[in-house]
């Protein structure tokens, strides 16, 4: 068993106060102690996926996306849903990695939340349908919609609804579990 686990965090909203941002910084805090983030910050950075640039090392910045994930024992992504989909900034975050092989097998956690009923569901959907293309090892029982999330947190980002923290442990515990069973 690793002492240490290195998780890589990526928010799918390029805002800094969106909900799912605040929500992907709150996961972190409930982490247990042997769990290490860090934060991915360079969607806005990536160039759009063209087939012709993604050779051997590719531009700077998709370089450091994967060399962020190739060093990640696993993924958490927080992600709200535009145009019931998965915001294009993330789909393009994803489609730098869909050929070369960084995320492959890696234990990943995907969630989905929004203000809506509905939590984000078509989001995660299409998420997951991506993820599982690039052979992502996506854990299906830890990985979450959670609807109304302006309900279930505070503006200062803090989670204020037991059963949804209760979730969120229960996620992260699930996501350390498949860590160590890939690092034995």
């Amino acid at each position: 068993m690793k002492e240490k686990l290195n998780i890589l965090a990526i928010s799918g909203s390029l805002r800094n106060q969106s909900s799912n941002t605040l929500l992907m910084h709150a996961i972190i805090n409930l982490a247990p102690p042997n769990l290490t983030f860090e934060v991915y910050n360079g969607l806005n950075d990536l160039p759009h996926f063209n087939p012709d640039l993604d050779v051997e090392e590719g531009p700077l910045p998709v370089q450091n996306l994967r060399a962020q994930l190739e060093h990640s024992d696993g993924v958490l992504i927080c992600t709200p849903e535009y145009g019931n989909g998965v915001p294009g900034t993330l789909k393009n975050a994803l489609d730098w990695v869909v050929s070369s092989g960084e995320w492959l097998n890696k234990p990943t956690v995907a969630i989905a939340a929004s203000p809506s009923p509905m939590g984000g569901d078509k989001a995660h959907a299409s998420l997951l349908l991506t993820l599982n293309m690039i052979n992502a090892q996506v854990l299906h029982e830890a990985s979450l919609t959670i609807p109304h999330i302006t309900l279930k947190m505070n503006k200062q980002g803090d989670i204020i609804d037991s059963e949804t923290q209760h979730e969120l442990e229960n996620s992260l515990l699930s996501l350390a579990d498949a860590c160590n069973q890939m690092n034995n």
